[in-house]
């Protein structure tokens, strides 16, 4: 069901899709038709305009805080760099162009996170790179039962480990140079932490795999078991890794809420039911799209050229609005 003001279309294998015509001043439309659109979006899931004609960063970060009546979210718990925008934005995440950046739900290993994700094409690159989608109702739905049964119960566990060499930097993660403020937050957001001896930092978290939406009610796949997972490193990384700084070095790992690791055959297998789901539309310069975070995975393709795309979070939400059966922990202890 669409919003009654806008036709949005739903071609096969696509987005849905909306054409604009915004007669030179998109940030002025897409205030005028705020609620539309944010009901559309709880509708199907993710909704791309085409034809906004977003020009520039300016422009952009303006169009994102039309949509977000609360204001756009900082990102925390960052697993990799973004560059900041004035006003709340951010660039997409820097990941390897030729690398598949697989599905998942944005910040879905926090206990707070967006309830919407909003991302501005501003320059389209030459070829692939589209911003994948895929209905997680209907990929909860395509999984094996005793995979969803065990993930119903246990949920699953983040593993992280933050240095200069690898992976992201803790300041950078957490926004702070300050070891007690990230002990601080660790506390209180349910992360288990540990300092390393050469200042580095480990965590772990828990979290439930599997969510209810807070207005639909629909139970959706809602984790990152398939992305923040060692097996899907490049091999030789993976195995450099390995010997130079050992499993508890890794950048990110996965594991089930037990503690066994999520191995790669469950990472093959969430990603080709993720395949079976996914929707691609490439991108052109001024696209908007617009994504339930709780309904609705996104990824990145690979690409060709120059890709330009901006990033805004809104509607925060918490874990606990999620009606999770597993429910996060963490016993915070630092040494």
């Amino acid at each position: 069901m669409s919003h009654p003001d806008l036709a949005v279309q739903r071609p096969p294998g696509r987005p849905p899709q909306l054409v604009v015509d915004a007669d030179g001043d998109p940030v002025g439309w897409l205030g005028r038709h705020r609620d539309a659109l944010r009901g559309a979006v709880l509708a199907h899931g993710a909704v791309l305009l085409r034809g906004l004609g977003l020009r520039d960063d300016v422009d952009a970060g303006a169009a994102l805080r039309a949509l977000a009546p609360g204001g756009l979210l900082p990102e925390r718990e960052a697993f990799a760099p973004r560059q900041p925008y004035p006003g709340g934005a951010y660039s997409s995440t820097k990941w390897p162009a030729q690398q598949r950046m697989c599905l998942h739900h944005e910040l879905s290993y926090g206990l707070q996170f967006p309830g919407t994700m909003m991302f501005a094409c501003l320059v389209a690159p030459t070829a692939g790179g589209e911003t994948a989608i895929a209905d997680a109702a209907a990929v909860l739905e395509a999984l094996p039962p005793e995979l969803v049964a065990r993930c119903d119960r246990e949920g699953w566990r983040l593993d992280r480990s933050y240095g200069d060499e690898i992976g992201a930097a803790w300041s950078e993660a957490f926004g702070t140079d300050d070891p007690r403020a990230v002990e601080h937050y660790c506390r209180s957001h349910g992360i288990e932490f540990a300092w390393r001896d050469d200042g580095g930092l480990r965590t772990r978290q828990r979290r439930p795999a599997i969510a209810r939406h807070p207005v639909t009610g629909v139970r959706c796949w809602f984790n990152q078991i398939a992305f923040l997972n060692a097996h899907t490193l490049d091999d030789e990384v993976r195995a450099f890794l390995l010997e130079v700084f050992g499993e508890e070095g890794l950048p990110f790992t996965t594991r089930f809420g037990d503690g066994e690791e999520v191995g790669a055959d469950v990472v093959a297998l969430v990603n080709e039911v993720y395949e079976r789901h996914t929707l691609r539309e490439p991108w052109e310069a001024g696209d908007l799209l617009l994504v339930d975070n709780v309904r609705t995975a996104h990824g990145r393709e690979p690409y060709v050229g120059t890709r330009a795309v901006l990033v805004g979070m809104a509607d925060p939400l918490h874990v606990a609005q999620l009606a999770p059966t597993a429910a996060p922990t963490a016993t915070a202890a630092a040494s």
